[in-house]
């Protein structure tokens, strides 16, 4: 029988709790071993049989952790995957990879010099909207894509006092990683990125909203996210030389697992909301796509596989670093107020 990988959990908050636990739970191939957390009651009310450890340098020491996921504040992701590789862990870092593009620099070379596995949680690859997506360009059905617009908005007028509200780089740095990681996957590295990036709400400590245009030779695509949006239910709106495809509504999973339900049957990932591809015959002819299904447990499928050395990497590091390079990049241009080069 191949051993269950021993997982290790550093923070417990949303990310801990809504995107990692459940399916390390769910996994037939690891074993959630021990959590950081300072709060032993809240991980107790979701997992009752979890061990729970006040020190980052205690799970380190766990000789039966082989994977340490880094879900603490982004200001210590740096500090806690380095540690964790350091000590001959493999390591998944949640997004954003890090804070800074020196520090993601950082981590990488580290992953090289030590030959542990190193990847980034970039799930929305795994989104019921985009893998429909992908599988349109792939197709050929949209033709030659001349523009995207993608977006993540949201109704959150009044800043809550978290910390992720008052995160360094703001919604840049908690949004931005998942539309920069899906335009690089669909068109590769741009040649220039704009980036409007602002604080619109009365008393927000951090950036809230964005806007950046990516420009390539021959398209041009539009990262777009605000908390002031009553109506957000815009997603995709995709334009080429075969026709259009517009996607609202947002991937379920994030909602599912929030809300307790475990991710499990067939119906996982399931997005009711079919966007609605419109062909060069016009509106007329407009049809319904039906949505692949959303699936984050083949990210931790092929997670598990790579640990084994039986798969590739999910998310490789240079994959990760190159979506570091354009949010510094676009952090440059809204302080500059200039087009920066790629």
């Amino acid at each position: 029988m191949t051993r269950m990988i021993g997982v290790g959990l550093i923070g417990y908050g949303l990310g801990g709790r809504a995107f990692h636990a459940p399916y390390v739970a769910a996994s037939q191939d690891m074993a959630l071993r021990a959590v950081v957390s300072r709060d032993s009651a809240k991980v107790h009310a979701d997992i009752p049989a979890a061990r729970v450890v006040p020190s980052v340098e205690q799970l380190l020491d766990d000789r039966d952790i082989d994977l340490v996921i880094v879900s603490s504040p982004d200001a210590l992701h740096a500090e806690h995957a380095l540690a964790a590789l350091a000590a001959g862990k493999s390591v998944l870092v949640d997004k954003p990879f890090a804070t800074t593009l020196e520090d993601a620099r950082r981590l990488v070379a580290a992953s090289e010099r030590s030959g542990q596995l190193l990847t980034v949680f970039h799930n929305r690859r795994w989104d019921a909207d985009f893998r429909t997506l992908r599988t349109l360009i792939a197709d050929g059905r949209l033709g030659a894509v001349a523009t995207m617009e993608s977006r993540f908005d949201r109704w959150r007028p009044v800043p809550a006092a978290t910390w992720k509200e008052a995160r360094a780089g703001g919604s840049w740095l908690d949004l931005g990683p998942h539309l920069v990681d899906q335009a690089l996957l669909l068109f590769g590295r741009p040649l220039e990125i704009s980036a409007d990036i602002a604080t619109l709400r009365a008393g927000a400590p951090a950036p809230d909203y964005f806007q950046a245009v990516l420009r390539y030779a021959d398209k041009r695509v539009t990262l777009h996210s605000s908390k002031i949006a009553a109506a957000h239910d815009l997603r995709f709106a995709v334009h080429g030389t075969g026709g259009s495809w517009i996607k609202n509504g947002i991937d379920p999973q994030e909602a599912a697992t929030i809300a307790g339900r475990r991710p499990q049957g067939d119906d996982w990932g399931h997005d009711p909301l079919d966007g609605i591809l419109t062909p060069v015959d016009g509106p007329a002819a407009a049809v319904r796509v039906p949505n692949a299904r959303g699936d984050y447990r083949l990210f931790w499928s092929a997670l598990a596989a790579a640990i084994r050395g039986e798969g590739p990497n999910p998310v490789p590091p240079g994959e990760a670093l190159a979506v570091m390079e354009v949010l510094d990049a676009g952090s440059r241009s809204a302080a500059e107020r200039r087009e920066i080069a790629l």
